[in-house]
């Protein structure tokens, strides 16, 4: 049937079939037989070499859960840009990743950052490090029920 569907698009539309999707946005995309697995791999290494942090030491959590960040925590500034730049890249990665609660509290830090914010970002980036294999898997299942899950603690 599908196959069928493809064959009468192609007679009505001008198209060219370029096979199973690989890439897509930054979005590496394995398709097999049971399922689909979704992953940033190349975003990750990519944004590890450009903040000169490939190879670093990995870490196991991505955030200290012994230290509470703070709007003012009597820190020296870093600079703005740099630090808005770096979440940006972090917070494309929740697209295919649902450990990372903590670009999002990040986030709230966006003006005005101080060096703690900055390091708590940089150990996100060792934590990316240890897990770049990490994405999405879609199995294929016969029955419709939606199923969801999610640990942000």
């Amino acid at each position: 049937m599908v196959k069928k569907f493809k064959e009468d698009m192609m007679k009505s539309f001008e198209m060219t079939d370029l096979g199973l999707m690989h890439y897509f946005l930054g979005i590496e995309i394995t398709q097999k037989g049971d399922g689909i697995f979704i992953s940033q791999n190349k975003y990750t290494e990519t944004l590890l070499k450009k903040l000169k942090m490939e190879g670093c030491k990995t870490i196991l959590t991505p955030l200290d859960n012994n230290k509470a960040l703070k709007k003012e925590d009597d820190s020296p500034k870093v600079d703005e840009l740099q630090f808005q730049s770096l979440i940006g890249s972090l917070l494309y990665l929740t697209a295919t990743r649902s450990d990372m609660y903590a670009v999002s509290l990040l986030s709230r830090f966006m003006h005005d950052p101080s060096q703690v914010h900055y390091r708590a970002a940089k150990r996100v980036l060792r934590y990316l490090q240890g897990t770049n294999n990490y994405g999405i898997w879609y199995g294929v299942t016969h029955d419709s029920k939606l199923i969801g899950y999610t640990d942000s603690d």
